[in-house]
């Protein structure tokens, strides 16, 4: 479809407006960062004699060496079984028919609008029978319940589009239900699962809540979560918070910047079948 050089330009300006509203705060945070220590930053003023060392310090004060590997330790419980089980019962619900599978997709559904504040006091009590409060497995396990929702439904719509007759050629070629899915429909469904592992770990390393209300000790939380004890101790010094708001945010920005192919790819790819 051929634009018009006024359509070219409007787009064009919409898109700048769009980029110069996303990094203003980051501009913003940057600046207050660089700051010297003890002064309230004002605006977007770029002070004359930036302090790169306050990144340092707020790595030193907010313990983030611990914070990293605690947080590493959530995603690596997290990510790969919330993967795995939302790709099988995708597969299931989307290509194998089970009896009762329009049931568990409706109530699946309805998981969707559960937010997790709703369920924080709950889980907290059932965390504390089970004599996991104030550990990790507190916010893996948790997490991974409260992920199966959309996990589910996003697999469930690939595999919701791949064509029957993949599925029944291979039947015919002799294979199982394992070896159909192993073999034929996982490698199809890969921009699938890369998108959404790129998503639980975004959503996993940014959880606040649940490592805020489950765990009481810094060193097991998220990064994150770490950012409340962080802001509580150190709410005066703002210079520092947003230092340390900063280096949170990049392992998830470098993440987002890597996999982002594959991630567009798999939009697109849903939104072609769809």
């Amino acid at each position: 479809m051929n634009l018009s050089r006024r359509e070219n330009l409007t787009g064009r300006v919409f898109l700048l407006v769009l980029v110069v509203v996303t990094l203003l705060p980051f501009v913003s945070m940057l600046s207050a960062a660089l700051q010297p220590r003890g002064t309230v930053p004002s605006g977007l003023a770029w002070p004359s004699d930036p302090q790169w060392g306050n990144f340092a310090d707020a790595f030193t004060v907010a313990n983030m060496g611990a914070l990293l590997r605690s947080s590493l330790l959530i995603v690596a419980g997290v990510v790969p079984v919330s993967v795995l089980i939302a790709t099988m019962a995708g597969f299931g619900l989307g290509q194998l028919r089970v009896p009762g599978g329009r049931i568990v997709f409706a109530l699946l559904l309805l998981g969707l609008t559960l937010p997790f504040e709703a369920v924080v006091t709950p889980l907290y009590y059932q965390m504390q029978d089970l004599g996991l409060l104030n550990t990790r497995w507190a916010i893996i396990l948790p997490l991974i319940g409260l992920y199966m929702p959309f996990a589910v439904f996003w697999m469930r719509a690939h595999f919701s589009n791949v064509p029957v007759e993949l599925s029944e050629a291979a039947r015919v070629d002799g294979s199982s239900t394992w070896q159909l899915f192993w073999r034929v429909q996982v490698p199809l469904a890969r921009p699938a699962i890369a998108s959404l592992t790129i998503l639980m770990f975004l959503w996993t390393w940014n959880q606040f809540l649940l490592a805020i209300v489950l765990v009481d000790d810094p060193a097991k939380r998220t990064m994150a979560g770490a950012l409340g004890a962080f802001q509580g101790q150190w709410g005066t010094d703002l210079v520092l918070l947003c230092a340390g708001s900063l280096l949170i945010l990049t392992p998830t920005l470098i993440v987002f910047l890597i996999f982002q192919r594959q991630f567009i790819k798999a939009l697109i790819q849903g939104s072609l079948k769809g």
